[in-house]
């Protein structure tokens, strides 16, 4: 569900933070990477270990694990909302919140899955922040 919400900014601050305490947060151990491959080759190079597959009009990009120092590594999470939850504006309120903090930028490809709450959020940043980051969105997620 894709919610309307119009409220101040310290509402939607406050909706947010409880939304991500009543999130289910995956962490994923090992590095990924996005790896390209021409539209012509799918679905022959498509990989069933991928976790996300986006496309433009000329590559398919699957995020799947890698340790290949030539490519650029994340740190992976996913995010399961609960079903009656309004996340709208819950990624521009993370990702700001992890900028102002690490000075990242992130990145998140979002999934939908009716049997699991609806919307889903996987979201990356540079492998060399992972346990910083990883140390804070468990922070958030931990009800205070």
């Amino acid at each position: 569900m894709v919610s309307i919400s119009h409220e101040t900014p310290e509402k939607t601050a406050s909706r947010l933070e409880s939304i991500i305490q009543r999130s289910r947060l995956t962490l994923f151990d090992e590095p990924y990477a996005f790896e390209e491959f021409p539209l012509a080759h799918f679905p022959n190079r498509a990989n069933v270990e991928a976790l996300a597959m986006v496309r433009d009009e000329h590559v398919w990009s699957q995020l799947v694990k890698s340790n290949d120092a030539s490519m650029e590594l994340f740190a992976v999470w996913r995010f399961h909302f609960p079903a009656d939850a309004d996340n709208s504006g819950f990624v521009g309120w993370l990702a700001a919140r992890l900028k102002a903090s690490f000075g990242t930028g992130v990145f998140v490809v979002c999934g939908q899955n009716s049997a699991d709450g609806g919307i889903y959020d996987y979201w990356g940043c540079p492998w060399a922040l992972r346990d910083d980051v990883f140390s804070e969105v468990k922070r958030l997620v931990s009800p205070r």
